[in-house]
């Protein structure tokens, strides 16, 4: 299995994430960790500031028809797993972020950019973990 390196997208997109978190710590005086936006929105959990993670949320899944309407292409979106792998997966992670507190953009992101030790540990364990699990699939499993 072969990646491509794409510095240009990677910084764009990068420096699009730092705005938003910016931003919504600017705007809400929140933390951008999507995991607890996306939570939050979910009985029991439900926050009574739904407008402002409803209209994230909306952005979220509004960014592939911008993306279209900006370059006159659809994003090339590939999965390497099958369907039911990725719902697994995505239990998973949210499993993960419960049980830590956050993820990657609420720790990794702003966190880190807080120099929150706890946040340092949780991005550690996330970077541990995926380099762990890139292993066992592709060196172990021989995917």
């Amino acid at each position: 299995m072969e990646t491509e390196f794409t510095p240009i997208s990677a910084l764009i997109g990068g420096v699009l994430i730092g705005a938003a978190a910016v931003l919504l710590m600017w705007s809400q005086g929140r933390i951008l960790g999507v995991s607890g936006i996306v939570g939050r929105l979910l009985p029991p959990a439900s926050a009574p500031d739904r407008g402002w993670r409803l209209a994230f949320l909306g952005g979220c899944l509004a960014a592939p028809a911008i993306y279209a309407l900006a370059t006159g292409t659809l994003p090339d979106i590939a999965l390497p797993a099958g369907l039911p792998v990725v719902i697994v997966a995505g239990l998973v992670v949210g499993i993960g972020t419960t049980l830590g507190n956050g993820c990657t953009s609420g720790h990794g992101v702003c966190g880190l950019g807080r120099m929150s030790g706890r946040s340092l540990a949780a991005t550690a364990t996330f970077m541990l973990t995926a380099v762990a699990t890139v292993f066992v699939v592709r060196h172990v499993l021989g995917s």
